[in-house]
């Protein structure tokens, strides 16, 4: 703890989570769970012990308590991160306050987001003085924001009000790591991202979200900067995140959006510190226009990930790359012309050098040729990424594990294939950690029902993935008259949606819909737990991270088993990778997989001990397939039937008894 702060008293942890204990005492209706406990005993033992623990709480446990108390109580300096800004905020403003407060610990602590959730008042001057916003509407929204900046304390602009998260014009009065002054900076005084980070470096507790702890790892990793404080806990939240975002932060990329910021960054500075020097506007225009032709060499490839080895040989996009690379290097010999006359040209040159040094990797591939990285290409309608990608990023995130003796805690709701957590484990390559399940409180086998419906056609078969929608919403439309609609349905792709979407649109008008891409997801689901009868259709992103109790919520569907795209690039380079090791991919990456990211959409149902109502799985190959009764023992014990007389009776049931 901090020297201001003071010791914490020394409660047994029976104290706080048993009968008559501190939460029982704060929270009405509180059940003491010997899950909970047990959870955080042996997480309190993993502090102690500075070693490593990997815990799978199953829904309802109450993990967040679980951890928050152990580690509040131990005394020692903590980093915790979560899954999400969302959950970020939810823990510093809601979980952390209530449990400092009912264990009587006065630690300090400290929320920490990336830079680019913070205001940069330089840029908004930037902003300001160029005064060309394409729409009125941006125009009104850098009037919003120039209104909150004159009377906000800590520059997050989750806060601002009157403009979304999503808005045009947070990237024009924001930083970057590319495009921040740093100490050159003439406001760095008053730099929201320097105050967010030194109330950190004094904190005991400091809440950040994966992208922002994987950064900082391949940050340090270059020697460049450490942004967190060196800690004596590392508690990782929705753990089983954390490889894939480990993927992308210790891998490299350069694309169309970085090299069009450049330009206009220099165009803006160009009229701010030199306004003398056409050529610098002229280089900046011609590396803007030199994205174009790469986006065209790419427009005639099908699909929207391939690998580099594709069109590494085609003549049009090797001549592409050639004229993006001289006007690179056109636009870095104008900036070192005009750098010695200001702080903004000087940082842009760096940006530019940067960008050359990593198209130039990009088209050598050494880390490929090495075996450690793939190269691929994204494309989207108006821009393109080349990135190299670590093919497994367990050896950094292994490196910084065993850097220091301190204790990592990875917690999540979803960590194991069953029993089996080797799936994780080998991601993370935690070789010596320990491992445990902490089963959920709740009784499922009496509070839901799994309902496999019979017949229906496989997803791949003769009347292909849309004759599967189909048949899958006529299982379910009973169900949902049944229930008088409070259900998700949740898809594995997005055509799928559209399909569900346009049929139940025209054929079940007496419940309203709600549909992911219509609106914002927080106001879906709040318009969603308002109407009482709702029906919300949405994809992946809705399998976790969604919280509906009580009567709004009594029916699920999922439509097909949630196996992984085939032709990802990088999913190719690992599975290639588990063969030379003499592994089956399927059975050790995609099956567990599948099992973990299907556990988190089946969590969805279940959410309090008063919960009740009926998953409908419509995937015939957990019924047909050697694999699918692996799948289905993975999930909780809910009661299965394939008669639809008995998930439609549960729904009556629960329909009454809410009415």
């Amino acid at each position: 703890m901090s020297e201001t702060a003071e010791r914490p008293p020394r409660l047994g942890l029976d104290e706080v989570f048993g009968a008559g204990g501190r939460l029982a005492e704060a929270f009405e209706g509180y059940q003491p769970r010997a899950g909970q406990q047990r959870m955080a005993e042996r997480i309190r033992d993993a502090i102690n012990d500075q070693h490593t623990l990997v815990i799978e709480a199953g829904t309802g446990v109450g993990k967040t308590f679980g951890y928050l108390a152990p580690v509040l109580l131990s005394g020692k300096r903590a980093l915790i991160s979560t899954g999400t800004k969302h959950l970020q905020d939810q823990l510093f403003d809601r979980d952390l306050p209530q449990m400092r407060e009912l264990l009587g610990v006065k630690a300090q602590v400290a929320l920490l987001k990336g830079r680019a959730n913070y205001l940069c008042k330089y840029r908004l001057e930037l902003a300001e003085e160029q005064a060309r916003l394409p729409r009125r509407e941006d125009a009104r929204a850098l009037s919003r924001v120039r209104d909150w900046a004159a009377r906000t304390i800590d520059g997050d602009r989750a806060d601002c009000p009157g403009v979304a998260d999503d808005h045009e014009i947070w990237p024009l009065v924001t930083s970057t790591n590319d495009n921040c002054l740093g100490r050159e900076c003439p406001l760095y005084d008053e730099c929201f991202v320097v105050k967010a980070r030194d109330r950190a470096q004094k904190a005991d507790i400091v809440v950040i979200n994966h992208h922002l702890f994987c950064a900082d790892l391949a940050l340090r990793q270059t020697g460049f900067a450490e942004l967190l404080p060196d800690t004596d806990v590392v508690v990782l939240d929705e753990a089983h995140q954390v490889p894939e975002v480990a993927s992308m932060f210790f891998g490299e990329s350069i694309g169309s959006r970085q090299l069009r910021d450049l330009a206009a960054d220099t165009r803006v500075e160009q009229k701010h510190e030199a306004r003398d020097q056409p050529g610098l506007a002229e280089a900046a225009d011609t590396l803007k226009g030199a994205t174009d032709p790469v986006l065209e060499a790419l427009g005639r490839v099908e699909v929207d990930r391939l690998p580099w080895t594709e069109v590494a040989e085609d003549a049009v996009m090797t001549g592409a790359l050639d004229r993006l690379t001289e006007a690179l290097d056109g636009l870095i010999h104008e900036l070192e012309i005009g750098a010695p006359r200001g702080k903004g040209l000087q940082a842009l040159l760096g940006r530019a050098q940067g960008l050359r040094e990593e198209l130039t990797a990009f088209r050598e591939g050494k880390s490929e040729a090495e075996g450690h990285a793939v190269r691929w290409v994204e494309r989207r309608p108006r821009s393109f990424t080349l990135h190299t990608t670590p093919v497994n990023a367990a050896g950094q995130l292994k490196s910084h594990v065993e850097s220091a003796p301190r204790a990592w805690i990875m917690t999540s709701a979803t960590l194991a294939a069953g029993k089996d957590f080797s799936h994780f484990t080998r991601r993370m390559n935690l070789d010596d950690a320990r491992c445990e399940q902490v089963e959920s409180p709740f009784d499922f086998p009496n509070q839901a029902v799994l309902y496999l419906p019979p017949n229906l056609p496989e997803p791949s078969g003769p009347g292909g993935p849309r004759e599967h929608t189909l048949a899958s919403l006529r299982a379910v439309y009973p169900l949902l008259k049944a229930s008088g609609g409070r259900a998700f349905l949740l898809f594995t792709s997005h055509r799928a949606l559209k399909l569900a979407a346009e049929t139940l649109g025209e054929h079940l008008t007496e419940l309203p819909l709600f549909v992911q891409g219509t609106r914002a997801k927080s106001a879906l689901l709040e318009d969603f737990r308002a109407a009482g009868n709702g029906v919300l259709l949405g994809t992946q992103s809705f399998w976790e991270g969604v919280d509906v109790r009580g009567e709004a919520l009594s029916l699920v569907m999922i439509d097909r088993i949630p196996f992984a795209a085939p032709g990802d690039p990088v999913r190719a380079a690992r599975e290639q990778r588990l063969k030379d090791k003499g592994l089956v991919p399927f059975v050790h990456m995609a099956l567990p997989e599948a099992i973990i990211t299907l556990k988190q959409g089946v969590g969805r149902l279940i959410r309090d001990t008063a919960d009740t109502g009926v998953m409908v799985l419509c995937d015939p190959r957990l019924q047909t397939k050697g694999y699918g009764r692996t799948i289905l023992d993975a999930l909780p014990p809910m009661r299965r039937t394939r008669d639809g007389r008995v998930a439609r009776d549960m729904l009556v049931r629960v329909s009454g008894e809410s009415a």
